[in-house]
């Protein structure tokens, strides 16, 4: 499909709105008290580096673009009404609670402020991987056989699919996800749920394994402008455990566990089921302007929805959504753009954006 391009717009304001890894601060500044337990090592897994940040920043100044930068804290309302940026490209994951995600965007929406990105509402549902697959269901989608294990429950109830992989029910990035997380029988499950139950303070998705191909379908645009791109596989090279799982220490080191390969190597009618699907997920859900959709598919080639991500990562050469768009041919640049190019059109900037 091809895509209007982005005139360079003299005089924009930009803000990027963003939360940084605890990694690159020092730990003892938020004053917390040296009893308290310490957090997992995977908490600020979803958080971003400041070099994605500059990068984003860097795009949006290549247009000409005033960009300022607005680290997302309790001081963010008070940076907003005196920064007053045009329109704010979003990338934080907020500050706490199931609904963390939407809390930027709502802030916005108060202010009338416009920005990048799905609204409050859809990022809160999407975080919540039961109430999506709940959701998507009720269409039609087909999803992996489930069950949420209550952070108040002593012990589990009902009948569970094994192997069953385990994972925080409200978190991206693979958080709370690792080599451990697939489990064989009812024993494992109930040591592995209390021990997260105790670690992530959430409720926990106890969901169906499915075995086969692993593979996440990028989406950008709104409306007619919807783009999908060709499916990304990610090929594992190099296991953790017994089973293939696109884990938090996986992504973290990528290059020696997983290669990628785009477009995936998948009968034409796989991939357009797969394409359609995503489109569907994307429409149903009322995403805008860009999202990841992950699936896997089984042996007997059934396609399995697994989550979705209204929010993904945009750091250059890790993140899958740049990779995506590169495999396609789009520039780092270009995707910062399409995304930018799709709210202001929502927003009825035209005024900055070319015509055809």
């Amino acid at each position: 499909m091809e895509k209007r391009e982005i005139t360079e717009p003299p005089g924009l304001h930009v803000g990027i709105t963003y939360n940084l890894k605890k990694s690159s601060r020092d730990e003892k500044s938020d004053g917390q008290p040296d009893d308290l337990e310490p957090d997992p090592p995977d908490s600020d897994a979803e958080y971003d580096d400041i070099t994605t940040v500059l990068a984003i920043k860097a795009a949006l100044e290549s247009k000409n673009c005033r960009v300022s930068l607005l680290e997302v804290n309790k001081d963010l309302p008070v940076k907003l009404m005196e920064d007053k940026p045009d329109i704010v490209f979003n990338i934080a994951e907020g500050i706490g609670g199931r609904g963390r995600e939407s809390e930027v965007p709502a802030l916005l929406d108060l202010y009338g402020i416009p920005y990048t990105g799905s609204d409050e509402t859809t990022l809160c549902i999407a975080l919540d991987k039961a109430l999506t697959k709940r959701i998507l269901t009720s269409y039609h989608i087909k999803t992996p056989k489930y069950q949420v294990i209550k952070k108040e429950q002593k012990e589990l109830a009902g009948n569970f699919h094994f192997p069953a992989i385990v994972k925080p029910n409200a978190e991206g990035s693979s958080k709370g996800i690792s080599d451990v997380s697939v489990v064989t029988n009812r024993r494992e499950l109930q040591n592995l749920v209390s021990r997260d139950l105790k670690l992530y303070k959430q409720d926990m998705l106890v969901e169906e394994y499915i075995s086969g191909r692993e593979f996440t379908v990028g989406i950008f645009g709104n409306g007619d402008d919807v783009h999908v791109f060709s499916p990304m596989e990610v090929c594992y090279i190099k296991k953790e455990g017994q089973y293939n799982v696109y884990s938090y220490n996986v992504k973290r080191n990528y290059k020696d566990y997983v290669r990628y390969k785009c477009p995936a190597d998948i009968p034409k009618h796989i991939e357009t089921e797969m394409m359609n699907t995503a489109r569907k997920i994307y429409e149903v859900l009322s995403c805008r302007d860009f999202a990841r959709i992950d699936f896997r598919l089984s042996p007997d080639e059934e396609l399995y929805f697994i989550e979705i991500n209204p929010l993904p990562g945009l750091a250059p050469g890790y993140s899958d959504f740049p990779m995506i768009a590169e495999f396609n041919g789009m520039s780092y640049d270009s995707l910062i753009w399409n995304v930018l190019k799709s709210a202001l059109q929502r927003f009825g900037m035209e005024s900055y954006v070319g015509k055809d």
